[in-house]
């Protein structure tokens, strides 16, 4: 609302957080007001027009904040977040300098929490922050939505985001913990504004769809030491049934949509995993079929690396080994490939073959469980080919 106000988001941000503040020192002792939001409305236009008042090139802010100051009065229910999320998702902004702008804005996270997400120092991820937010003020972006011819673009730089997100919280890039809830948790709230707001976006619905048939099987993702328990091993009876039965309805409903988008085509291929009763009794044909179209529209690598183990479990591990022979360049610094091809190289029953690519993928690995994980790993097949653990480097 403040910003809608005063067309200033960092001064807005500022009072807000200063409002806050005095709430979190005055209300334990005073008691909370029985107006909360209108206090801190109120409060907050007060710290911006005191923040105006010290700047004379904008008298004319401190004036039209002064004139609409709420007096207590209740304030509007316009939900302003999708704006928000639109504003930190400008097309201008990197991928990576949107992520950190939408956490901070609009997930609430602090700084040295979104530092802490990314692995960088925390002065480091406020510069970048910052710089995004000189960013969208130079590219003269507006606190408003979007005009129509624009906004599927920027929709899609919304999704992108959230999606990306997502991905972090449910899978760390590094850290001691396999997942950071509080991310996934966030992109999963944030999807669900924006799908709640977009209700006949397929990409929109696809995508929250795919989270939550994804995050569903959560609880069932970690042994007790916190190291990953591998799909076809985990306890399906641990999964959230409720998210499956919202994920899958979600799918249905973006399907019937329109064509079906990426987002949408990730969400069919979870809800495949999810629909079956054992691993044994997953559809690996449909599977494939749903991982082929999702690479002839996307031309994604990881999408071909996952198609590559679709494809091992219908037409054997050579075929899925095949899949993978063209990625090495295109896939560069990850652990992902090595472990895909140690995987189909050990279910293909040559240990000897997989043992090198297990290691390779264990020291490319920078999430410790996964590393834990894939170190056990070598030092299994190490035992079962003679070999040892040589050449093995597991967390210190």
């Amino acid at each position: 609302m403040l910003a809608r106000r005063s067309h200033d988001f960092d001064a807005a941000e500022d009072a807000v957080q200063e409002a806050l503040l005095a709430a979190a020192t005055h209300w334990p002792r005073d008691g909370v007001p029985d107006n909360p939001r209108g206090w801190l409305l109120q409060v907050a236009t007060r710290r911006l027009v005191d923040h105006v008042r010290a700047e004379a090139s904008r008298r004319r802010r401190e004036l039209l904040a002064a004139q609409h100051e709420p007096a207590g009065a209740r304030p509007s229910g316009e939900d302003d977040t999708l704006t928000v999320l639109l504003l930190c998702c400008h097309p201008s902004l990197t991928p990576a300098s949107a992520i950190a702008l939408t956490l901070r804005a609009v997930g609430g996270l602090t700084t040295a929490e979104v530092a802490h997400a990314f692995g960088v120092p925390e002065a480091t991820m406020a510069q970048r922050i910052s710089r995004a937010k000189q960013t969208v003020r130079a590219a003269g972006a507006t606190f408003a939505i979007p005009a129509s011819d624009a906004l599927p673009e920027r929709l899609r730089s919304v999704l992108h985001v959230l999606y990306l997100v997502f991905n972090e919280g449910y899978t760390t890039t590094r850290g001691a913990d396999l997942h950071r809830v509080e991310l996934s948790d966030e992109a999963i709230r944030l999807a669900r504004l924006v799908h709640r707001a977009r209700p006949g976006d397929g990409e929109a619905a696809g995508l929250l769809a795919l989270m939550l048939l994804v995050d569903a099987r959560r609880p069932a993702r970690t042994d007790d030491a916190g190291d990953p328990v591998p799909l076809p091993l985990q306890d399906r009876s641990r999964w959230d049934a409720a998210a499956v039965e919202e994920g899958l309805a979600l799918l249905d409903r973006a399907l019937r949509l329109g064509p079906a988008g990426e987002y949408a085509l990730q969400a069919a291929v979870a809800a495949e995993h999810d629909r079956a009763p054992s691993a044994d009794a997953t559809d690996w044909p449909r599977i494939l079929a749903l991982y082929g179209a999702l690479e002839r529209l996307t031309g994604n690598p990881v999408v071909t690396l996952n198609r590559a183990v679709a494809a091992a479990m219908v037409d054997g591990p050579q075929a899925g080994l095949a899949l993978l022979a063209g990625l090495d360049d295109r896939l560069p610094s990850t652990h992902r490939l090595d472990a895909v091809r140690g995987y189909l190289h050990e279910l293909a029953g040559d240990a000897a073959s997989a043992l090198p690519h297990y290691r390779r993928a264990a020291a490319l690995a920078t999430n410790l469980p996964e590393q834990r994980h894939l170190t056990a790993k070598v030092a299994e097949l190490g035992r079962a080919t003679g070999a040892g653990e040589g050449g093995a480097r597991g967390p210190r």
